[in-house]
Formats: C-alpha cells, sequence, structure tokens
C-alpha cells in the first residue's frame, strides 16, 4: 500500500513545487531578535528579521532568560503529567492570575498553545442546540475549533457588520450563540471592529469570543489588547491568546474570561486534559513578561513609534499595503512565485521576509508580511525600506 500512496505523495508535491507553493525552512543560528544569523549552504549571514511575531522585543530579554533558570533551579524542568492529575504548580497558577489581571476578566486557564485553546473551546461548551458565528478571515485554529463542535455553524464576511447581522438574525433559531473573532487578523494586519460586534451582540443576545493572539500587547493604548482599544476592557465573555508572539515568543496559550466557562473547560476540555502542563520555566517566564508590560508602556509605545515610521516610508515609495492598526505590514504583490523571488532577492540584501501565499491566504492574493518590532531600530527599518524599494524595481513591482 505505501507504493502507491508514497507515488501519489510525490506527484502532489512535485504539483505544489510547480505551482510555486513549496514551503522551505530556513535555519537561525542565533537568539531571535530584530537582527539574527541564518545558515544557508554551509555559510551563515546576518540578516534584519522582519518576520518574527516578536512584536515587543521580549524573545532574547535578559529579565525573562533569568526568570526561566531561575525557576528551573526552584521546580525543575518538565511536570510530565496533565494538570488535573500532578501537573498544577503554584507558577501555573501565577501565570493564570497575571493573564486574569492584564486582560481584566475573572479567571484564565493554560494550554500548551493558542491552537489548543482555540481547538477546544467550542465543543465543551455548545451543541447541536447552539450556534457560532464566525468571521470569515479567522485563525485556522478557531475554525478547526468550530468544527470539532456540533453547534450551527454560520459565516460573516470579514469585518462586514451587516452581514454580522444578517447571520445573528438567522441564529436566534438556536438556543445560545457565540460570536467568534480574530483580534488583528494576522495575514492583512486589520483590527475586528470590536466595539460594533459588542453592540450587535448585546442586541441579539449573544456572547463574544475574540482571539487576542496578535492584538494583545500591541493593540491599545498600553498595549492591552482590543478590548482597550474599544474600552470593552472585563465585557468580553472569552478572550483566547498565546505566549508566543508579543508575551515573550516561546510557547503556551490560555483561554481567560468569565469564570464559569473557565472551569467548565477545566473538567471537558479535550487539549487540557490530556496535554502535559507548560513547562514551569514558560510559566515563570510569562508572569515576568506580564509584570514587564505592567510597570512600563516603553515597549508599546516603541513599537507604534516603529510600526508607523516603516508604514509611511513603505507606502511613500509606492507600495501597496493593506490597511493595518497592528505591527503588521501586508506588502501586497498578489503572484505566489513573485512573493517567493522577492523574499528571496530580500535575503540577498540582508532582509529576513517571508512570502506568504495560498492556502495560507486566498488565491491571488500573494504578499510579504513584515511584522515590525520595537526591537527594530530606525537604521534597521531604513534598510529594510531600502532594500524593498532596490528589489521592487528590480523584479518590476516599482516603477
Amino acid at each position: 500500500m505505501y507504493t502507491k500512496f508514497q507515488q501519489h505523495l510525490q506527484a502532489e508535491l512535485q504539483q505544489i513545487q510547480a505551482a510555486g507553493l513549496y514551503k522551505r525552512e530556513r535555519v537561525i543560528v542565533s537568539p531571535q531578535t530584530s537582527g539574527i544569523q541564518v545558515a544557508a549552504d554551509g555559510k551563515q549571514a546576518d540578516v534584519i528579521n522582519f518576520c518574527a511575531n516578536n512584536y515587543l522585543g521580549l524573545a532574547n530579554n535578559a529579565e525573562l532568560i533569568q526568570a526561566a533558570k531561575d525557576c528551573m533551579d526552584r521546580r525543575g524542568y518538565g511536570m510530565a503529567s496533565v494538570r488535573f492529575i500532578c501537573g498544577t504548580q503554584d507558577t501555573h497558577k501565577q501565570l493564570e492570575k497575571a493573564i486574569s489581571d492584564f486582560f481584566g476578566t475573572e479567571d484564565t486557564i493554560l494550554y500548551a498553545s493558542c491552537f489548543d485553546a482555540n481547538g477546544g473551546l467550542f465543543e465543551p461548551l455548545l451543541t447541536a442546540d447552539d450556534a457560532i458565528i464566525s468571521d470569515a478571515l479567522n485563525h485556522a485554529s478557531i475554525i478547526d475549533g468550530v468544527r470539532l463542535c456540533k453547534a450551527v455553524r454560520y459565516r460573516y464576511a470579514n469585518g462586514d457588520m451587516q452581514d454580522l447581522e444578517k447571520q445573528l438574525q438567522a441564529a436566534q433559531a438556536q438556543r445560545f450563540r457565540i460570536l467568534a473573532t480574530d483580534g488583528v487578523f494576522s495575514m492583512d494586519g486589520n483590527v475586528c471592529p470590536l466595539d460594533k460586534i459588542y453592540e450587535l451582540a448585546q442586541k441579539y443576545d449573544a456572547m463574544v469570543m475574540v482571539d487576542e493572539s496578535h492584538s494583545a500587547g500591541v493593540v491599545g493604548r498600553t498595549g492591552h489588547g482590543v478590548t482597550e482599544r474599544y474600552n470593552l476592557r472585563g465585557k468580553i465573555e472569552i478572550i483566547t491568546g498565546t505566549l508566543g508572539k508579543a508575551f515573550g515568543g516561546t510557547v503556551g496559550g490560555f483561554t481567560t474570561g468569565k469564570k464559569e466557562i473557565i472551569d467548565m473547560l477545566r473538567q471537558r476540555s479535550r487539549p487540557y486534559l490530556f496535554s502535559n502542563s507548560l513547562p514551569p520555566m514558560i510559566a515563570a517566564a510569562g508572569v515576568k513578561t506580564l509584570e514587564i508590560l505592567t510597570r512600563s508602556n516603553e515597549l508599546q509605545e516603541r513599537l507604534h513609534g516603529n510600526t508607523e515610521y516603516f508604514i509611511s516610508k513603505m507606502k511613500a515609495a509606492g507600495f501597496d499595503i493593506k490597511p493595518t492598526e497592528s505591527a503588521i505590514c501586508a506588502v501586497m504583490l498578489y503572484d505566489a512565485k513573485l512573493s517567493q523571488d522577492f523574499a528571496a532577492a530580500l535575503q540577498q540584501e540582508g532582509i529576513y521576509v517571508t512570502g506568504f501565499y495560498y492556502p495560507v491566504v486566498p488565491k491571488d492574493q500573494a504578499r510579504i508580511r513584515v511584522q515590525v518590532s520595537a526591537a527594530h531600530t530606525r537604521e534597521q527599518l531604513d534598510r529594510g525600506v531600502a532594500a524593498f524599494i532596490k528589489v521592487g524595481k528590480q523584479l518590476g513591482v516599482l516603477k
């Protein structure tokens, strides 16, 4: 059987390569920060990193590293258990409280990743009598979580409040309703209109779930996410998020919100019940991250300044940039192969980016997603813009 299956896979992979859609991994041989070293063809090259989720520059922060080291000395390396058996340490509870305090919520539950948090969210809470109304551009983890649930599914066009209202009207046939949205849509960088979403949820008796993975630490005056941006702190029933982006760039996810919802997830959420607890050092570093973000807005202010500077320079150069209120700058190229060629040429110029294309984004919507960090210097931002302009002219994107 495998011989036939192998031939099938080989043909599929060849088609992916021929279409210019094959994904290749590049190897980093340095810590994750705004300037990194990559290895290729037996050589190492210094490049400026514009494609990490390291929004606040904390992935190589000395305080987080020390907090992790200290915790390893106090609490060991791994838990070797799930939470409800013998996998809960005081450090996990401290992190859950810190996350709740950050978002102004009642309780928090930790997961191995936000993919697990979203995947394990809906099925324990809803039945076939209920409904989920989901934004069309929601992250794959939300989509998978919805698929695992028996609730009736409704979908509305990205950020389209007229379509959302239409779907909410249809969902009145069900018992309970959860409206699910990303806070920041990761491929475009746009922020969900949470104020309008909340108004419609109130009008049509629905709960709201927001994934803050790309917005927590970034959006809002002090980086507390879309609930701060729209003055809805503590009013949203469910928030999911990750430690893997602005909050230190490590592993781990969470769901935070109403205490009864969190309690039910502890009882029935399968990724929580059947996955090992986060390593203590990760939890301790997470606590330190939230301490850093609570005591100062310096990193958020630096990020906001860097983002505004970079995007204004790119627009002035003539690039097609998606509207954004986040640290994501989508440079639209539309053609999949062009996005790969553009990224490869930029790496030759010392700029590390990735081309995104189908199925990560819709067909004919290929782009390079630039992610700005608080760790970037103005010199690095200027070098990035200059390289984009040079390659853009070489490849005919700019005149």
